[in-house]
C-alpha cells in the first residue's frame, strides 16, 4: 500500500488525512501550528518536521494548503517536498491555486522526475469529513489511475479533467457558480423576508422546484439558523475569485458577475469577517435592505385547511 505523506491539516486538511487513515494508508503529516499533527499522530499518523521530511518517507505527497504562495513555499521553497523528493514521488496538490501557478509547479516537478497533480475539491467541510468531495484532476493520467484509489478514500465524485492545469481551471468554475449562487440565494430569501414571507418556507418551496440546489439545501439552512461558523471561509473564496477572475482576464474570458460578487466578499473581509462562512454574504444583502432573515414562528393552519 502507498504510503502518503499529507501536508496542511486545517479546516479541510485535517478530516481529509483522517479518511486516509481509516482507509489503511500509512501517514506521514505535517502542519505549521502542531496541535492537528499530535491529533492525528494519536489516531497512528507518524509526524514531520518539514515538508522536506514528508517527501522523503512518502511514495505519494499530498499538500492541502490556503493559497498559491504556500502551496509554492511547501513544494519549491527551501525545505521543501522537491528537495526531498525522490525520483517517482508522485505529488497530488488538493488546494485551490492559480492554474498557471499549478502548470509552473508541474513542470519543475518533471525536471526532477517528480509527477505532480492538481486535484482541488469541492463539498466543504461536511464533505471532507464524511468523504463525499467532488474532486477535478489535471496532470498525467497514468498518475491519475495510479492514484484513484487515494482519491476514492477522500471524494465521490472524481474526473479526470485533462492536463496540468485543468482541475484547478474546473475549480475555479466551480467557485464562481458557488459564489453567485449563494448570492442569489442571500438577495432571494432577503427579499422574501422585507415582503413579509417567511424565508423557511420559500426555501422550502424552492427546494421542490427548478432552483433547486445542493447550495439552496446547505447554505439556505445556514443563513436561516444564522450559522456562520466557517465550513468554507470567505476570505478563501475572496481569493478563489481572484484567481478565477485573473484566469478570466489570461484568456480573455469576461466575468461581470463573478467581479460584482468579488467585491462583496472583499467588502465582508475589509470589515474583519473574512474567517466567518461564505454563508454571511446574506449579511450585506440583509444591511442594504435593513432586514433579516429569520424563520417566521410556527402558526397553526388555516381553519378549515385539513385534507385540502
Amino acid at each position: 500500500m502507498e504510503r502518503i505523506g499529507f501536508i496542511g491539516l486545517g479546516v479541510m486538511g485535517k478530516p481529509m488525512a483522517r479518511n486516509l487513515l481509516k482507509a489503511g494508508y500509512p501517514l506521514v503529516v505535517y502542519n505549521r501550528s502542531r496541535p492537528p499533527v499530535e491529533e492525528l499522530a494519536a489516531e497512528g499518523a507518524e509526524p514531520a518536521g518539514s515538508p522536506r521530511e514528508v517527501a522523503q518517507r512518502s511514495d505519494v505527497v499530498i499538500t492541502m494548503l490556503p493559497d498559491t504562495p504556500e502551496v509554492e513555499q511547501a513544494l519549491a521553497g527551501p525545505d521543501g517536498v522537491f528537495e526531498g523528493g525522490r525520483p517517482g514521488l508522485i505529488v497530488i496538490d488538493m488546494s485551490t491555486i492559480d492554474p498557471m501557478a499549478a502548470r509552473r509547479l508541474a513542470a519543475q516537478a518533471t525536471e526532477r522526475g517528480i509527477v505532480m497533480l492538481d486535484a482541488p475539491v469541492s463539498g466543504g467541510e461536511i464533505g471532507a469529513i464524511q468523504g463525499t468531495l467532488s474532486i477535478m484532476v489535471g496532470g498525467d493520467a497514468a498518475a491519475f489511475r495510479r492514484c484513484l484509489p487515494i482519491l476514492q478514500a477522500m471524494g465521490r465524485n472524481i474526473v479526470y479533467m485533462g492536463e496540468s492545469g485543468a482541475g484547478q481551471v474546473t475549480k475555479a468554475a466551480n467557485q464562481v457558480v458557488v459564489a453567485l449562487t449563494i448570492a442569489a440565494i442571500s438577495e432571494a430569501l432577503v427579499l422574501a423576508a422585507k415582503a413579509g414571507v417567511d424565508p423557511a418556507k420559500v426555501r422550502q418551496a424552492l427546494l421542490g422546484g427548478f432552483a433547486s440546489s445542493r447550495v439552496l439545501e446547505v447554505h439556505g439552512q445556514r443563513i436561516l439558523e444564522r450559522n456562520f461558523r466557517p465550513g468554507f471561509r470567505i476570505r478563501l473564496h475572496h481569493k478563489d475569485l481572484r484567481i478565477a477572475l485573473s484566469l478570466g482576464r489570461a484568456v480573455g474570458a469576461s466575468l461581470p458577475l463573478t467581479a460584482l460578487v468579488h467585491e462583496w466578499l472583499g467588502a465582508l473581509v475589509a470589515r474583519g469577517h473574512g474567517d466567518l462562512d461564505h454563508a454571511a454574504l446574506v449579511t450585506l444583502v440583509e444591511e442594504w435592505a435593513q432586514t433579516q432573515v429569520r424563520p417566521h414562528p410556527e402558526a397553526p393552519p388555516p381553519e378549515g385547511s385539513a385534507g385540502r
